[in-house]
Parts: structure tokens; C-alpha cells; sequence
């Protein structure tokens, strides 16, 4: 009798645990110059793109490459965000398959100027990846189980973007994109 009370009591208490916050930030990297920006949307990222600048050439027998991301933008649902930064240069796309979700933001950054290198990577293990990789790396991704990336902040100026940091969390949505939620619900309810 005694132990059904200490197993009722534990069970009891393991319920009044707080829930942890299902957001997490990774912090900014980069020179952080110019404008801020953040990006937004409703639902679930659903596609991506990002713009690179390759500016590759030699000088007195050494090759120099001053290769960084001029812009990027999300897709939330069907609906795109604006442009953070610039439409310059060469464009990687990737449109994300139903119940995919970006979970990781790497790349490469020059403190003195530019974010370099950009690859995003999904729970699928399917990557984006646009510019070269130079200078700092940074890896970012959420800190709790089963979150996504929700979007991106930074800073940009008329070139690029010169600063990025991620923003993780969990989607609730009904019907919108490629939603976990409403797949399940297709499977359990029958049509007539």
C-alpha cells in the first residue's frame, strides 16, 4: 500500500514539472551593419531561397575570392516573405516536401563584413547550400526536440546580409502546407 502511495506521489509531481519553453534563439553572428530585418509569415516554412554573390579573380598571382549571400526569402504556407537583402547574383532554391522542416542554419561568416556561406538543412537531411566557405563557422540549431526553424533575423545593407540568427519553435496548424497534423487527421478520418 505504501508503495502505491510513493509511485502516486512521483507521478503527481512529475506532472506538476514546468513544460520548457518550446522556442529557443540562436544568437546572431556576423558585423551587423545596416538595416535589421526578421523574417514572417503564417504556417510552416514550405520553401527557400537564397542569393549569392561569387566575386572570384586573381590579383598579382593570388587568388582572392570575396564570395558572400546578397539576399534570401521564405516561404510560409504559399505566401512569400519580401527579400532580405538583394535579388543579386546566382539563386539556390529548394521547396520543402510535405511533413519537412528546416532543422539546422550553418555556414560561414567574415566579421568584418558578410555572411559567406549559408546551407540550410532539413529533418530530411536534404540541404541548401549557396556561397563559399570562408572564414568563421557557425552552426545553429533549436534546442528543444521536434522544433523548427520559425525564421531568421539580421542585419543587412545595400550589398548583403551581414548578419543572421535563427528562431526555433513548433508549428501548430490545421490545414495549412506540408502539415504533420493534417496528414495524420487524413489518415484517421474516413471519407464518405
Amino acid at each position: 500500500m505504501f508503495s502505491i502511495l510513493v509511485v502516486t506521489v512521483f507521478l503527481a509531481s512529475c506532472l506538476a514539472m514546468p513544460i520548457k519553453d518550446p522556442y529557443s534563439y540562436s544568437s546572431a553572428v556576423g558585423q551587423g551593419g545596416g538595416t535589421p530585418f526578421a523574417s514572417y509569415g503564417e504556417g510552416r516554412i514550405t520553401a527557400v531561397r537564397v542569393w549569392e554573390i561569387n566575386n572570384n579573380y586573381y590579383y598579382n598571382y593570388n587568388y582572392n575570392s570575396n564570395a558572400y549571400i546578397s539576399g534570401f526569402q521564405l516561404r510560409y504556407g504559399s505566401t512569400w516573405s519580401p527579400v532580405f537583402g538583394r535579388e543579386g547574383g546566382e539563386k539556390q532554391e529548394m521547396e520543402l516536401f510535405n511533413d519537412e522542416s528546416i532543422v539546422e542554419v550553418s555556414g560561414k561568416y567574415n566579421p568584418a563584413d558578410y555572411i559567406c556561406k549559408l546551407v540550410l538543412t532539413t529533418n530530411m537531411g536534404r540541404t541548401l547550400s549557396a556561397g563559399l566557405p570562408n572564414q568563421v563557422s557557425f552552426n545553429f540549431y533549436p534546442a528543444n526536440m521536434g522544433n523548427e526553424l520559425r525564421l531568421l533575423s539580421g542585419r543587412f545593407n545595400g550589398a548583403g546580409i551581414t548578419s543572421i540568427g535563427a528562431h526555433w519553435g513548433l508549428v501548430y496548424m490545421e490545414g495549412a502546407g506540408n502539415s504533420t497534423l493534417e496528414t495524420a487527421l487524413e489518415t484517421v478520418t474516413p471519407t464518405s
